[in-house]
């Protein structure tokens, strides 16, 4: 799609055929990807117990705080990336993209150095105790890594719809999330990884 059309597109369609192009997509990614969620704990539950499923929610906050970043960063910059497009400022909209993506992926990196360094103080912090607290650490540990690849994915996720490819932005969140879960059974059950399984199968469907 060209900008040309991009911009005929919402200029002239109807407000339920942008609705229907655009959101369905991002509504059916983040569906597709909280089943995967569900669907990974079932694993982890099965495999490891609910020791396990409390190593993994010990760390969500961390999981939000990588929410926020690719919130902040990606829907500003998509926003503004969207109005310089509209407005024919093209070499000011790729700044804005590729600025958006260095701010991503350093947030992340720095996100990524904080954990590491701090891991089981935060563990202690969020309520880990004992087993869980091993589990937890081991969990996040590895997870940890795919810090930046996760708030700079999501993030671009929302610059690939605002170019006009929502689909593609569906199926590449949808294929990691699919991934991570077909690879939570092989690492868990066949291979016998544990927790360490568990997190680089999510940092495989990250990458």
């Amino acid at each position: 799609m060209t900008d040309t059309t991009k911009n005929e597109l919402f200029e002239t369609a109807k407000v339920t055929t942008v609705i229907r192009m655009f959101a369905l997509p991002a509504i059916a990614s983040s569906l597709i990807g909280s089943i995967c969620n569900i669907v990974d704990q079932i694993f982890i539950g099965q495999k490891i117990g609910t020791l396990g499923n409390a190593a993994t929610n010990v760390a969500f906050p961390l999981v939000m705080l990588m929410v926020t970043f690719s919130m902040l960063i990606g829907v500003g910059g998509s926003s503004n990336f969207s109005m310089e497009i509209g407005s024919g400022e093209h070499s000011r909209a790729a700044k804005t993209a590729g600025n958006s993506i260095l701010c991503m992926a350093v947030s992340g990196i720095i996100l990524m150095i904080i954990t590491l360094t701090f891991l089981r103080p935060f563990m202690l912090l969020f309520g880990a105790r004992g087993q869980t607290l091993e589990y937890a650490a081991a969990y996040t540990g590895i997870t940890a890594i795919g810090i930046p690849f996760y708030i700079t994915g999501t993030g671009l996720s929302m610059f690939i719809r605002a170019d006009g490819k929502p689909k593609y932005a569906m199926l590449a969140t949808i294929s990691g999330a699919v991934l991570n879960t077909v690879l939570d059974p092989i690492f868990l059950f066949v291979f016998d990884m544990g927790m360490e399984g568990a997190a680089l199968a999510t940092i495989l469907g990250q990458i």
